[in-house]
């Protein structure tokens, strides 16, 4: 379809949405907006920064109206004009990006006009970032999830990320729910950048899914329906619920060599251990976690692990077990965590997903 200035874009829903035939797609807002949460793909070219946007929204509601669109209008030109020296310089006359703001205004609306000035062929979303939002919201809460999910289950220290990462590798669909959170899944899973917000982690997870296959099936990691500070949204959470599963297990000594290896940031900061071994003081005597803290302070890395499996790690697991009534398509032992080990797990969860399919 031949789009230009003027031209909007309306998309009935996200898949539609994401699948968009644009050479770019263009986020005007600020930053700080863009950083909270933003289209996949999107590339961020603020008509203002944070400070700018500041400043005209105290103009407008504390001073002139009119003067904060001079200040804005003044602002948004010389901004525009840095963009199209720097990040569009290189452009062909041909070229036909997707431009959007918070709700398809002014912000974008005044991109799109230079743009169409220069020759270039610019549509608009219609609604902005908040019809983007309203078209995830949909999929997420309202929609039933179209993925039929497999778990890899097993307890603390049995690989399953390792095993999920292999099955990526040879052509099994999989999500790393993990990542999409930025965060290990337990009280210890803090990863030193922090974690997304929920809108730009439903943004990454729905980018993932869109571009899977419903018709296969798809490994997740069992998870609880928070990761860290993060919630999965309904419509996951309600199928991984009823998902079958595929147990993994390991002795207990790899296990804990396991974890006080992939755990090395962790022990290399001995207050933030001690933070988070102190958020385990509901659950346990004040004598326990005393012990584990002397352990920690010491470096005896291996037994301070051994007892957590077995204290905190290993029950936790064994009770929330209890409460589920899913399918066990299969066990998978892990003799130790090599790498041949690990390919051999996911070669034969593969085989068994392949029978079921």
């Amino acid at each position: 379809m031949e789009r230009g200035y003027g031209s909007h874009f309306k998309p009935e829903s996200i898949r539609e949405l994401l699948s968009h035939d644009f050479d770019a797609v263009i986020d005007v807002r600020s930053p700080g907006e863009f950083a909270a949460d933003h289209i996949d793909a999107a590339v961020n070219l603020p008509v203002l920064d944070d400070d700018e946007r500041r400043q005209v929204g105290t103009t407008y509601s504390q001073d002139s109206k009119f003067r904060a669109r001079r200040i804005g209008a003044s602002m948004i030109s010389r901004n525009i004009a840095c963009h199209l020296d720097t990040a569009l310089a290189g452009h062909a006359p041909d070229w036909r990006p997707l431009i959007y703001c918070w709700r398809g205004g002014k912000r974008s609306q005044a991109f799109a006009e230079i743009c169409h000035q220069v020759g270039w062929r610019c549509t608009t979303l219609s609604g902005g970032y908040k019809r983007y939002r309203q078209l995830v919201n949909a999929f997420f809460y309202h929609d039933p999830m179209p993925f039929r999910p497999i778990l890899l289950a097993g307890p603390t220290g049995t690989g399953k990320t390792a095993i999920l990462t292999e099955l990526a590798k040879i052509g099994v669909q999989t999500l790393d729910l993990e990542h999409c959170a930025r965060h290990r899944g337990s009280i210890f899973g803090h990863v030193q950048a922090g974690q997304p917000t929920q809108k730009r982690f439903e943004s990454c997870l729905i980018t993932g899914l869109l571009g899977l296959d419903p018709d296969l099936p798809l490994v997740l990691e069992a998870e609880s329906n928070r990761i860290g500070q993060i919630t999965l949204p309904p419509s996951l959470w309600d199928v991984m619920r009823e998902a079958s599963r595929i147990q993994i297990a390991a002795p207990f000594d790899s296990r804990t060599d396991f974890i006080v290896q992939a755990y090395r940031c962790m022990t290399a900061d001995i207050c933030r251990l001690q933070d988070r071994i102190a958020r385990l003081a509901p659950y346990h005597a004040a004598a326990q976690i005393e012990h584990w803290q002397s352990l920690a302070a010491t470096g005896q890395w291996h037994a301070l692990v051994g007892e957590m499996i077995k204290h905190h790690y290993d029950p936790r697991y064994s009770k929330s077990g209890q409460q589920l009534n899913a399918t066990t398509l299969a066990t998978i032992m892990l003799p130790d965590h090599s790498g041949a080990s690990i390919e051999e797990a996911a070669r034969q969860i593969a085989e068994r997903i392949t029978q079921i399919v």
